[in-house]
């Protein structure tokens, strides 16, 4: 059985601390998240000149999405090539069934 009762759960992003209400199954998850989105908030924090939080948080969703939208491309050049090779190889087969069959 399913628990679908939202529970709050404590993330700390670079020394602040935030409660968001998430169901038992969501929990691993997005203590994860939030384990990466504070090392890239560090991250930038150490290399700019005296950021404020939003600055910070700013910039790092900037960053991560920049990720993954790059991510998201080359999976998806991924997809197109595995699609074009499993239709040439059909092509091959059916090819092959064909002289067998004549």
């Amino acid at each position: 059985m399913t628990n679908n009762t939202n529970e709050p759960v404590a993330l700390r992003l670079v020394d602040r601390e935030f409660l968001i209400a998430c169901s038992p199954e969501e929990r691993e998850g997005l203590l994860e998240s939030a384990a990466y989105l504070d090392r890239k908030m560090r991250e930038l924090r150490a290399n700019a000149k005296a950021p404020g939080f939003d600055r910070l948080a700013v910039l790092a969703a900037i960053s991560v999405t920049h990720e993954f939208l790059a991510l998201k491309k080359t999976h998806t050049g991924s997809d197109q090539g595995v699609t074009e090779g499993l239709a040439a190889l059909r092509r091959k087969l059916e090819a092959a069934l064909d002289t067998q069959l004549k």
